[in-house]
């Protein structure tokens, strides 16, 4: 049944294509949602660059011998509208009626009250679908960039095997397997099912149709060692150049940017696989912002880079309290690189090691935008929390690095590994387990 949906200012700044993915539904653009959005087309974010393109998109659709006022057909079936409602109703008492929002609000009850067919209500401000639903109106997030059935839990699968399976393992470094669950690059554990604690860890290669045995050297890398079987794999992934995209998930202290550093350090300065280990992260502030930061640029990308550059001092002071600094050497000759992510757009980035840090407060279109930068002989590595989100219109099913998991998954060329135990210390396991 054909249905109107009413846009909200916020699904077109998060994709500036959403009118075109409706099929041959009514799609409704208040008048106010063009109002608000053009506060932003001066920004030099992502927010400005899709505010602009929502009006190049609008004005490719505007007929030449008629008005967006009325119903416009569109390629993909089904018709745009930007709608001014003739009359402005009266909210219940409390909600504060000049604010924009309310107007396009208002503009769903509108069509709802006067169209004989369904009208929905589109917003990604949760608050708002509340407020929607607690004026009668129906309403619901923007479904075309999330991911549904995302298991980001995954881990390492158990399977049970016989024990000829184990020995042939141990003794040719591979076993021929196949099982329906298993998906490319995935953290495997076999375990004999005659003697429980008799297991091997490997990883599934989906061309060979093996479990290979890991690659990771007994003394890991940059003195970086993997305390449990979610880091083994993590940093096996890391350093196979057959993987060029690797997503690893966890919560804080599961050691995800301190392997990933470990990794790009190991391949760019030691193997020389990598010219540029570049590290980059969001400049998304945890608690209220502290406003304009003094200096120059340098100075002011310290505060948020100082994660990174406490990741490369455990390493090279081998987490003995050093005061030297050896990578200061390494950032100075260029080859290794920290930046925030402001200025990665129109680089091309051939044969370096990319490390993308708290990606979960990215949208599917920046990662998107990160990942074509990519040249020959590139690695990406997106690391994460999606339950720790700062970014406003992003939740744990539609941020850039639930995205990027969920459809690289059955993909070759990509690893996903969700790490759960905290190594950091004792004290931030248990904070992150209790509060």
């Amino acid at each position: 049944m054909k249905k109107n949906y009413v846009l909200d200012a916020n699904v077109l700044l998060h994709d500036p294509y959403a009118v075109q993915k409706f099929e041959d539904n009514n799609v409704i653009i208040p008048i106010y949602a063009i109002e608000e959005i053009d506060k932003f087309k001066r920004e030099q974010s992502e927010r400005g660059r899709n505010a602009r393109a929502i009006a190049r998109v609008l004005d490719d659709l505007r007929p030449k011998n008629g008005s967006l006022s009325k119903p416009v057909p569109m390629k993909g079936g089904g018709t745009l509208i930007i709608a001014v409602p003739k009359t402005r109703h009266k909210l219940p008492v409390g909600l504060e009626t000049g604010s924009l929002d309310h107007a396009i609000l208002e503009t769903a009850i509108d069509f709802r009250d006067r169209e004989s067919i369904p009208t929905v209500f589109v917003t990604m401000d949760t608050n708002l679908r509340i407020r929607a639903d607690a004026l009668g109106v129906t309403s619901q997030t923007y479904e075309n960039v999330r991911v549904h059935d995302v298991n980001l839990d995954q881990a390492v699968i158990e399977i049970l095997v016989p024990p000829a399976t184990i020995e042939a393992f141990f003794a040719n470094g591979e076993v021929e397997f196949s099982h329906g669950d298993l998906y490319p690059n995935c953290g495997v554990m076999l375990r004999n099912e005659q003697a429980n604690n008799h297991t091997a860890l490997g990883i599934f290669d989906s061309k060979k149709g093996t479990i290979r045995s890991l690659r990771v050297p007994r003394e890991g890398v940059m003195g970086v060692r993997p305390r449990n079987k979610e880091q083994s794999i993590a940093l096996d992934l890391l350093l196979d150049d057959s993987v060029p995209l690797v997503c690893l998930m966890g919560k804080a202290g599961t050691g995800k940017t301190l392997l990933a550093i470990a990794a790009g350090l190991q391949r760019t300065t030691i193997d020389r696989t990598y010219s540029r280990m570049l590290v980059s992260r969001p400049i998304m502030p945890l608690g209220r912002d502290l406003g304009f930061l003094p200096g120059g640029v340098e100075e002011k990308l310290n505060p948020w880079m100082q994660p990174i550059f406490d990741n490369l001092e455990l390493i090279f002071t081998n987490g003995k309290g050093d005061s030297s600094r050896g990578y200061t050497a390494l950032i100075e000759s260029g080859i290794i690189q920290v930046e925030p992510l402001t200025y990665i757009r129109g680089r091309s980035l051939p044969r370096q090691f990319l490390i993308v840090d708290e990606s979960q407060n990215l949208s599917p279109h920046e990662v998107k935008t990160i990942i074509t930068r990519c040249g020959e002989g590139t690695k990406v590595v997106l690391t994460g929390d999606p339950q720790q989100i700062d970014h406003p219109y992003v939740d744990h099913a539609s941020n850039g690095l639930s995205v990027v998991a969920q459809r690289f998954k059955n993909e070759r060329l990509a690893g996903h590994i969700a790490l759960s135990k905290g190594e950091r210390s004792e004290l931030a396991e248990l904070a992150a387990n209790l509060l």
